[in-house]
């Protein structure tokens, strides 16, 4: 929020300040929230220890990876031995048995992609946000949905052929040569489109997500600064409007997320096996209600809150501290 007092000029965050800005956040969100996901996935191994071949998905708090399980004994992260008894359990025998650097595990791969996704996302909806408000005016109530929604499907259409080239590489441990013969065997035999295969899931959970993620955070920080009587937001109104705008939106697209991750994963058996399966959304969809009724579309409703509720608190208060910074820098600037 651009602080405007007593006539006095706005002193604007350029966009070069709000991708540092977000690219500050989405390291900090990574490594508060991925030792959560390490976790998760090590007590998952131990109760069912994962074949080779098998799909699992990892969440750095920016955005969740297909990583497929490779045949190293028990040398790979997710497979060393633990015997936890429960998620705290796992947490201190992690720390002591292996050290600390063991909770995040993983994740370095991970943020070559994730990053540049959320500098992309946060940049273009605050740039679409003020080119709007400057068109529309201040108070129209639309503005943070069309940005967020353009916002969102922009990094999603830049981030999805880039996550097909991760997960290959991650299988295999391919050369950029073959990498790169891989990507043009790809394109000549099913054309350029073939590389988003994964978009129109992602595209389906991500962008309803955006769209009520950023209206009623708008909405929620608004309110809150008019009953505490403040002019700007503080840090704990923005962490608090993040956490709860956060797991609304999250609730409300979760049949989105059950369908995307099952959607990965076939396609990851198709193009690893040639294993043929439905993977239209609406085939996915029938087959889960099919076989687990309507709540099947709401499977992990609490582990996905507890891991969207402080992503989105994290990243959107780091965010807009980290502007606010920039803005009191730009400020002092001007006024020497």
């Amino acid at each position: 929020m651009d602080p405007e007092e007593g006539g006095q000029p706005i002193i604007k965050v350029t966009p070069i300040q709000q991708m540092l800005a977000s690219c500050t956040g989405a390291i900090l969100t990574s490594l508060i929230v991925t030792p959560l996901d390490v976790v998760k996935i090590r007590l998952q191994a131990q109760n069912n220890p994962f074949p080779k071949g098998k799909c699992f998905i990892y969440s750095n708090g920016l955005m969740d990876h297909l990583c497929v399980c490779e045949e190293e004994g028990n040398k790979v992260w997710y497979k060393k031995p633990g015997y936890f008894r429960g998620t705290l359990d796992a947490f201190l025998k992690i720390i002591r048995n292996e050290g600390i650097k063991s909770l995040w595990s993983g994740l370095p791969p991970t943020l070559v992609m994730a990053v540049p996704a959320t500098v992309i996302y946060f940049t273009c909806y605050d740039q679409l946000t003020a080119l709007l408000r400057s068109k529309l005016g201040e108070n129209e109530s639309r503005i943070p949905i069309v940005a967020g929604i353009v916002a969102r499907f922009g990094a999603v259409t830049v981030i999805s052929p880039l996550e097909l080239i991760r997960t290959k590489m991650q299988s295999k441990k391919f050369s950029y040569k073959e990498l790169h013969q891989f990507v043009s065997k790809k394109v000549s035999e099913d054309g350029w489109i073939s590389l988003w295969r994964g978009w129109s899931p992602t595209v389906l959970r991500d962008v309803p997500f955006s769209a009520m993620y950023w209206y009623n955070y708008e909405v929620l920080k608004k309110w809150l600064c008019e009953k505490l009587s403040l002019h700007e937001p503080t840090f704990m109104i923005n962490f608090t409007s993040g956490a709860l705008s956060g797991s609304f939106a999250a609730v409300v697209t979760l049949p989105f997320d059950v369908v995307k991750t099952q959607k990965q994963a076939k396609l990851w058996m198709y193009e690893c096996h040639k294993i043929s399966t439905p993977t239209s959304t609406w085939a996915i969809m029938k087959d889960i209600v099919a076989k687990n009724g309507f709540p099947g579309l709401f499977t992990g409703l609490i582990p996905r809150l507890i891991k969207i509720a402080p992503a989105c608190a994290i990243m959107i208060s780091s965010y807009e501290f980290g502007k606010a910074f920039f803005q009191k820098q730009n400020a002092q600037r001007q006024q020497y």
